[in-house]
């Protein structure tokens, strides 16, 4: 089977899973797991931010970052699109008692001038106090597309001039850097918080981690307490990290250029009708006909493709460490087949 489900069903490589047998382990509760440690500080160095936390996964770090910047009675605001709102259970009304502002932004990616005209008046007592801004790079719902960082740097100054507070669901961060080039350090100058996924395209197996001021960090290991993310001799976890920041950054370029290659075959198919701009690893295209994407999954299966449904008539596949250039000429010939 070729699976294009997600980036999150890649297995260890050889080299990982080398560096993850001989780690060095101790109690992380107690902050006593070195190969934690040096995974936190690495991390937090990488994009010039102050500290960090491991975390299972990159839907509980989102989680803790709002818990961190909310309190009941206030509001974050996010595209409709966002992960944060879609795809993490309810939490942040579950976790964090708050409200959220959507906005409809261009494919997920909302603007400096979209937030200013959202923000709620603070004096008025029939809406929820307007206290963070929540951005999503690359944007999984808008086909993988990447912010423009002038347009990151105009949506931190409104948040700075109106005292909110800033964050990024960066599950796909490294492709997006890949993708512009864009210097990671940047990242940590604009944004009070980061998360950032090791389970997708950088191929571990679990992790994902919170980057802050040390501060905020410390607010978080409490709530990370509190929703049972505290972990022990994790650092077999943590060495994969290490491993995929040292080797499995650079490479993602070959999972961008495999995606445009899918795309660019989609795009001449007849049960296609259109497919979105392919900026990073994720290709998604609209069917035909107003044929269903559930059917048409279900018929990619029985040719040997795995992918989901992303919408009544669209399907997404991600382009992935375990997906190279034979698969991609084998899944080319089954897609002309179908």
């Amino acid at each position: 089977m070729i699976d294009l489900r997600s980036d999150t069903i890649t297995r260890p490589t050889s080299g990982m899973r080398e560096a993850m047998i001989e780690a060095q382990v101790g109690d992380d509760v107690f902050g006593e797991d070195p190969t934690i440690n040096a995974l936190e500080k690495k991390a937090a160095a990488y994009f010039g931010m102050e500290s960090a936390i491991f975390c299972p996964s990159g839907t509980m770090t989102n989680q803790i970052a709002i818990r961190v910047h909310t309190a009941p009675h206030t509001e974050v605001i996010c595209d409709e699109k966002s992960h944060i709102y879609l795809y993490e259970g309810g939490g942040i009304a579950y976790n964090s008692f708050a409200s959220v502002r959507l906005l409809q932004g261009d494919r997920g990616r909302i603007t400096a001038e979209m937030v200013q005209d959202n923000i709620n008046n603070p004096d008025d007592v029939h809406a929820p106090i307007s206290t963070l801004v929540s951005l999503e790079n690359t944007m999984n719902k808008g086909g993988g597309c990447v912010y423009d960082f002038k347009e990151i740097e105009k949506i931190s100054a409104v948040c700075k001039d109106k005292d909110l507070k800033l964050h990024l669901d960066g599950a796909r961060l490294f492709n997006a850097l890949v993708a512009t080039e864009d210097n990671p350090k940047s990242y940590g100058q604009h944004f009070d918080t980061i998360s950032i996924c090791l389970s997708k395209g950088l191929g571990c197996p679990v992790g994902s981690l919170l980057l802050g001021n040390k501060e905020d960090i410390k607010r978080a290991r409490r709530v990370r307490k509190v929703l049972g993310g505290g972990m022990r001799q994790a650092g077999f976890l943590a060495a994969a990290g290490i491993y995929a920041l040292d080797h499995h950054i650079d490479r993602l370029v070959e999972d961008h250029n495999r995606a445009k290659s899918v795309a660019e075959e989609l795009e001449g198919l007849s049960f296609v009708e259109s497919v979105l701009p392919v900026e990073t690893n994720i290709v998604i295209f609209k069917l035909a006909d107003n044929a269903l994407s559930v059917n048409f999954v279900e018929k990619l299966k029985q040719n040997g493709i795995l992918a989901v449904p992303f919408g009544k008539h669209d399907v997404r596949f991600v382009t992935h460490l375990d997906f190279d250039d034979d698969m991609l000429q084998d899944l080319i010939v089954k897609l002309k087949a179908i």
